[in-house]
């Protein structure tokens, strides 16, 4: 299910983090995934500086099964806006959303994110280096695509969108928020190395329905070159807002395009509209 630490698709493509705190396991958006422990946060304007160490080896993460029921991981105070829907709430940035109940709501503490393509990963060192995170995720259809690139007789899975939410220190406006984190979703899970096929908006005010202001943007790719099995174009839309704390948050979801069961924008933009605040953040 996890693929080893070479690089898929001739390293054409970011490898998907998937970093979680405890026991739980969590698969990713774009080609295949494998597991990480000890990751430092999901902090950071641009998100492209987080280092994560492997502990995760082939025959480890051969064993690793898919995430558990999302109930657990359910706030129990929290209740979805949204009847039938999911709560996924992130104390350590003190926000709260919802999502359809066809999706898998993993840990507060989980990280999932994509790997820099460019590493070498002959280099122990550099497994884990990523472009973005984000924590307490929610993933949609996480055996969407199931392939063996690689070669290496394990399939690995590849999910049709996740969502979640991380922190931004250092960004100066929601703006700058809301783009510059849509265009690297993209880029980190679509298209590395390249940038020319990324789609830019600009950013827009948006409030949601609690009242949160802020602001959001789309990033999409185009006619991006596909090489193997679960390739695909992709899209981004991040929401910057401010916390409680008045600590700046960007809440992302990304996605496949293109392909059969593509999540319409429609539904993303109803999920976008549940984001709320959830007391006082942890982490500041």
């Amino acid at each position: 299910m996890w693929s080893g630490p070479q690089p898929p698709g001739g390293g054409n493509r970011a490898k998907v983090v998937a970093v979680v705190a405890v026991a739980a396991v969590v698969a990713g958006v774009g080609l295949g995934g494998f597991l990480l422990r000890g990751a430092k946060d999901d902090d950071g304007g641009g998100g492209g500086d987080t280092t994560a160490s492997a502990s995760a080896s082939k025959s480890a993460t051969a064993s690793a099964s898919a995430s558990a029921s999302p109930e657990p991981h359910s706030s129990g105070t929290e209740r979805p806006t949204v009847p039938g829907w999911k709560v996924v709430v992130n104390p350590k940035w003190g926000t709260a959303f919802d999502v359809p109940p066809g999706w898998d709501v993993e840990s507060p503490s989980a990280l999932i994110g994509f790997e820099d393509s460019t590493v070498d990963y002959s280099d122990p060192d550099n497994w884990g280096k990523t472009i973005v995170v984000m924590s307490g995720p929610a993933i949609l259809d996480a055996n969407w695509c199931l392939s063996d690139d690689d070669k290496d007789g394990r399939m690995d899975d590849t999910s049709l969108a996740i969502v979640g939410t991380k922190g931004s220190q250092g960004s100066k406006s929601t703006a700058e928020v809301a783009v510059g984190l849509a265009d690297l979703w993209v880029y980190g899970g679509y298209t590395q190395p390249d940038r020319e096929n990324i789609v830019r908006e600009a950013a827009r005010p948006y409030t949601t329905r609690s009242g949160v202001r802020g602001s959001i943007a789309w990033a999409r790719s185009r006619d991006t070159p596909r090489k193997d099995k679960c390739d695909s174009d992709g899209k981004a839309i991040t929401f910057g807002f401010k916390n409680s704390a008045g600590g700046f948050v960007a809440w992302s979801l990304v996605g496949a395009t293109g392909v059969k069961g593509e999540l319409p924008d429609s539904t993303i933009m109803k999920i976008l509209s549940t984001v709320r605040l959830h007391g006082k953040p942890t982490k500041s």
